[in-house]
């Protein structure tokens, strides 16, 4: 009999632990939480509250992993939302042009939703259990393996189960530094980007009569300006309601009482979101959330116990704002099903697996570091780059709100159905370095791409006329 044991029943964790069923007799998932019974919030996920972008790449991994994992969230109320055909976006370059050939898109409902889909598809397979309300205190075993774990539950006396595999998925708060000090492993290197982001959000109840297309709004924040970088996102969830986040950085952030978080929306580069906001009836209190660095643990440079790999969260934290988490959980979740496939619970898998899920990040964590270093303020351990690549790249990313190509292989690469690299192809250089052909679109002309939101966006209000932001330009 062969058994393996899971940390945390996260999004990490649940899809961690469909991969191990295949291959061990009985899968035990641990969890310091209660699950709630039905599509609600628990506990242990303090940015379950916010807007959840689940990207293309990370939906296409689920349903790889847990075939029809996405139309059931549809069926449920979830949103398709393409990128970016239905999102109307003011980047920190200007506005996009709507066009509807890119395949690259978004899944939109709430973390509840999400999280309670996903748990009933894991949890019907008999192979695997759930101890909940226990708390992990560390792992049984030596540097050389790991042979279960020690747990603690209310009513309980401690113990340790034993497993031929552990997988850490208890997020950012992992203790898995701790535990392998105690085997006499060197300590884990970390890297640290941190521009001070903070979220403020809001549950809202849509108009009456505003249609199942609505768009969702993006208004990015600007980095490279020396002032703190602020903006907003709208997005349409289930149940006819929307989640707006309101986000700044270091100095910038967003207040969380009614009058300072109506006036964060309107001050912002343009007030699509502070528009709608006044339109729709708030649906619950402003919640706030901070602390949202970039940060990874090199577990892959370690010489890992054989038996134990850290996954998800615990491994590589990304900045919520580039919504690439919940997809790095699922991506890695495909690079330890794809290295089981190949060799099976053996010695060696560890280590094999541990670089797979690091490679399967690398992506996110380069274009989420490679903006948030150019915010003032920063606290990071990385070298910055260049300020020639930060212009390199303000000028395609302009170049990306005219040119359908460039734009369809920009938000490939953020939907993580490919690498950074994929943009630099030939083609897409000579455009960049020609430079633009078309003037900025202003706000009306943005706007008026978006026939779905009626009346309740007036292409009139104030705002930035352009969105163009050419000192950012090379």
């Amino acid at each position: 009999m062969t058994s393996a044991v899971v940390l945390g029943g996260g999004m990490a964790g649940m899809l961690s632990a469909a991969v191990l069923a295949d291959h061990a007799d009985n899968v035990t998932i641990i969890e310091s939480d209660l699950f709630p019974a039905a599509p609600e919030l628990r506990k242990g996920l303090p940015q379950g509250y916010h807007n959840h972008m689940f990207m293309s790449g990370g939906v296409s991994a689920v349903d790889s992993l847990l075939p029809g994992t996405s139309d059931a969230l549809y069926a449920a109320g979830a949103k398709r939302r393409g990128m970016p055909a239905d999102l109307l976006t003011l980047s920190a370059e200007g506005w996009y042009r709507r066009h509807r050939d890119g395949r690259s898109h978004v899944l939109l409902c709430s973390r509840a939703l999400l999280d309670h889909t996903l748990r009933e598809r894991v949890l019907a397979n008999p192979k695997i259990n759930v101890i909940e309300a226990a708390k992990v205190t560390g792992l049984a075993g030596t540097a050389a393996r790991v042979t279960g774990v020690r747990v603690e539950s209310a009513g309980s006396e401690p113990q340790t189960l034993d497993a031929d595999f552990v997988v850490d998925a208890t997020g950012r708060r992992s203790k898995a530094p701790a535990w392998l000090a105690e085997f006499g492993l060197p300590d884990v290197e970390e890297e640290l980007v941190d521009a001070g982001f903070a979220y403020a959000s809001r549950l809202y109840e849509a108009p009456p009569g505003t249609p199942e297309s609505f768009p969702g709004v993006l208004i990015q924040a600007q980095n490279g300006t020396g002032k703190p970088g602020r903006g907003a996102a709208l997005l349409p969830n289930e149940g006819n309601r929307w989640i707006v986040a309101l986000i700044g950085t270091r100095g910038g952030q967003p207040p969380t009482d009614e009058a300072g978080f109506t006036e964060f929306a309107r001050s912002l580069r343009d007030p699509a979101v502070a528009d709608l906001m006044a339109a729709a009836t708030p649906a619950g209190r402003i919640q706030a959330y901070r602390g949202l660095p970039n940060w990874r643990r090199h577990y892959e440079k370690l010489p890992l116990p054989e038996g134990f790999v850290v996954i998800g969260d615990a491994a590589t934290t990304l900045n919520p704002n580039y919504a690439t988490g919940m997809s790095l959980a699922a991506l890695g979740a495909i690079a330890l099903r794809d290295e089981l496939a190949r060799t099976g619970l053996v010695p060696g898998l560890a280590q094999k697996a541990q670089a797979g899920i690091a490679k399967a990040s690398l992506g996110a964590w380069q274009m989420a570091t490679g903006t948030d270093q150019w915010f003032p303020d920063v606290k990071s351990t990385v070298k910055r780059a260049p300020d020639l690549l930060r212009r390199f790249t303000a000028r395609f990313a302009r170049m990306t709100t005219e040119n359908a190509a460039l734009s369809d292989a920009s938000f490939k690469t953020a939907a993580l159905e490919a690498p950074p690299s994929s943009m630099m192809t030939l083609p897409a250089l000579i455009t960049v370095f020609r430079g633009p052909r078309a003037r900025p679109l202003s706000r009306q002309e943005a706007i008026a791409q978006y026939p779905e939101f009626g009346d309740l966006l007036n292409p009139r209000s104030s705002g930035d006329d352009t969105g163009d932001n050419t000192a950012q330009a090379a």
